[in-house]
């Protein structure tokens, strides 16, 4: 069996980024807990090379090549914010939060909503070859 990747943890006494996620889960013990476990699976479905991180004192960061999306619990919702949101087609116009900047956007998930699993991993997808292609470019220019 293939260990989880996982990134920096911040100082956080040696647990992973997975296991705090894990943590984060369970500590949450209600419909957020269940939603941001269940997109966390549809994120790894959809990116088998996503990398796992746990930044600014207790977000689940999902990455590839750069920030693909962050995972925030609030009382009433539940957060992806994509880092590069606003670059990324949105057939399915999951985005419904941080609409108005340049850079990112924002799915926000309710108690009852339904997840389109479809769509949300085709966002990830175009997220992560977004990244890649940003970096081959980065790398490119620097030759």
């Amino acid at each position: 069996m293939q260990k989880a990747k996982s990134g920096s943890a911040e100082g956080t006494g040696g647990d992973s980024p997975s296991q705090l996620i894990n943590a984060r889960i369970k500590e949450l013990g209600d419909w957020r807990g269940e939603t941001l476990a269940r997109v966390r699976a549809l994120i790894k479905q959809a990116d088998p090379e996503v990398v796992e991180e746990w930044k600014w004192r207790g977000i689940p960061v999902w990455s590839h090549a750069g920030i693909i999306c962050t995972g925030e619990t609030y009382k009433n919702v539940v957060k992806l914010t994509f880092a590069k949101g606003a670059s990324l087609e949105d057939p399915s116009r999951l985005f419904n939060s941080s609409l108005e900047g340049n850079t990112r956007r924002a799915i926000d998930l309710h108690e009852s909503d339904e997840i389109d699993e479809k769509a949300l991993m085709t966002l990830i997808r175009a997220a992560a070859a977004l990244n890649t292609s940003s970096a081959a470019k980065r790398s490119a220019g620097k030759r």
